[in-house]
């Protein structure tokens, strides 16, 4: 199978590392036109300039914008008018006990991680459907159904996602526009890496050590014992993301590495 993105243009929110970096370098080499998006603006021009540097050929455009709130999505959306694949994996986690938390911290990640995909498709899918083809990927995770003791919170944002892509998905019937969701399992993303380098610090042990233990005592279910790539992840988006995958829609996709023990 040949990926071709030719002549398609591609927004990664969250996409200066991690994930989001992986999706975006993936859709790139299949050929389309993409949007960098993070919060920073040293951070989506060193991601832009790096990228550029490994895909001379690629053309990639950097967008500073929160998309956690309204007004940063409105400016997102003033500089990029249309978009013909759009991939909601701008998101994060806090590592914070259910009962040390506050409603604010539930309301941070709930516009980061929900709203902001829902903002998304609210201004970009109406022209795909327009045009008749489009592709819209909510990353959403293994947390989604399996939800942690230890972060409540993101596994409810990550359910509340299979909600809004399986909604849409039903929107979209019958259009040429596809709506997904992509589920990881423990991946060697920023956040992930951070987390397990401060706990193997912690610990006095090494990195690779202190993720097996997470997977040994967090994740015991795992089937490929290790965490999952970036690149592993972003495979899956960017076939989702292609013309040879016009069948597949309404869907909860899994690179959990076998986290989750089900047979569908």
């Amino acid at each position: 199978m040949k990926i071709e993105l030719n002549g398609r243009r591609a927004l990664v929110t969250g996409s200066t590392a991690g994930i989001g970096r992986a999706i975006a370098e993936g859709l790139a080499r299949a050929g389309a036109s993409v949007v960098i998006n993070g919060r920073s603006k040293e951070r989506v021009e060193t991601a832009v300039n790096e990228l550029r540097a490994l895909l001379p050929n690629a053309e990639f455009i950097g967008v500073v914008a929160d998309v956690s709130t309204a007004e940063g999505f409105a400016s997102l959306t003033a500089q990029v008018k249309d978009v013909d694949i759009l991939i909601n994996n701008a998101g994060t986690a806090y590592p914070k006990g259910f009962f040390e938390q506050n409603d604010a911290d539930w309301l941070d990640i709930y516009q980061l991680n929900v709203m902001s995909g829902v903002r998304a498709a609210r201004d970009y899918m109406p022209g795909m459907i327009q045009r008749g083809w489009g592709r819209v990927v909510f990353i959403s995770s293994e947390s989604a159904i399996a939800v942690p003791k230890e972060m409540i919170d993101y596994g409810v944002t990550k359910t509340a996602q299979l909600a809004v892509s399986r909604g849409l998905a039903e929107l979209a019937k019958g259009t040429g526009v596809t709506v997904n969701a992509v589920l990881p399992g423990p991946t060697r993303s920023e956040i992930m890496s951070n987390w397990m380098k401060a706990a193997a610090e912690e610990q006095g042990i090494t990195q690779d050590e202190a993720e097996q233990n997470f997977l040994d005592t967090t994740r015991p279910s795992s089937l490929i014992n290790r965490f999952t790539t970036t690149e592993e992840v972003a495979n899956l988006v960017v076939y989702v993301s292609s013309e040879q995958s016009s069948g597949t829609t309404g869907s909860s996709l899994r690179v959990d590495g076998g986290v989750v023990r089900s047979i569908i």
